[in-house]
């Protein structure tokens, strides 16, 4: 989390928001063998509980299923992000800097059980397949019986218990109105679209 508090955000729906828009984060934790991140889909619920599946042969499957089930670990979702040019300044006095979104949760992670973990795979690829513009979505009743055995036998699935939620939206909204203008107009001519249409709507 930034420093600056003018760049966070209490707003849950915001947070929700990005979740459901990214899908996709990180989960860290200290294994008994050193510390560890596993890349995962995510799914965020409106209890304040975000859920996430792992391989069972990567380095934080085994230990939140036993030793360290119920840990506590850190969640981040990385948003848009760009690197900011003096050149976009007013004032050519400065340096260059990194408008970014992030946001990281924290708390308990449990193991949920193969029938929830269904529902949260079926939930996933529905909610993806949803949002492609060509053929016709995929589900998960196109699986065998066999098939899918053989997919939930090689995956866990967690759910934490987000107790701490520490945002990052820095979008340049420390700058004039002019000035985020600029930085978003170079933003977008150099293919960063993303940040830069945040840039834009995020109120001063």
């Amino acid at each position: 989390m930034h420093p600056n508090p003018l760049f966070r955000s209490d707003d849950r729906a915001l947070h929700l928001a990005l979740i459901d828009q990214v899908g996709f984060g990180m989960v860290f934790l200290t294994a008994p063998d050193g510390p560890r991140v596993s890349h995962t889909p995510l799914i965020a619920r409106e209890d304040g509980t975000v859920r996430f599946h792992l391989s069972r042969g990567s380095g934080l499957a085994q230990p939140l299923s036993g030793p360290l089930a119920g840990a506590t670990a850190l969640l981040l979702v990385n948003g848009p992000d760009g690197y900011i040019s003096p050149r976009w300044y007013a004032d050519p006095d400065t340096v260059p800097t990194w408008d970014y979104v992030a946001l990281e949760m924290e708390g308990p992670v449990r193991r949920i059980d193969e029938a929830e973990l269904g529902r949260f795979l079926e939930e996933l690829s529905a909610r993806h397949e949803t949002r492609l513009t060509h053929g016709t979505p995929w589900t998960m009743d196109k699986l065998s019986s066999a098939k899918r055995r053989r997919l939930l036998a090689g995956i866990f699935g967690f759910e934490m218990e987000v107790q701490a939620w520490r945002p990052t939206y820095k979008l340049s909204h420390n700058k004039s109105a002019d000035e985020r203008e600029r930085i978003a107009a170079g933003l977008e001519a150099e293919g960063q679209r993303g940040i830069a249409q945040l840039i834009r709507e995020w109120p001063a």
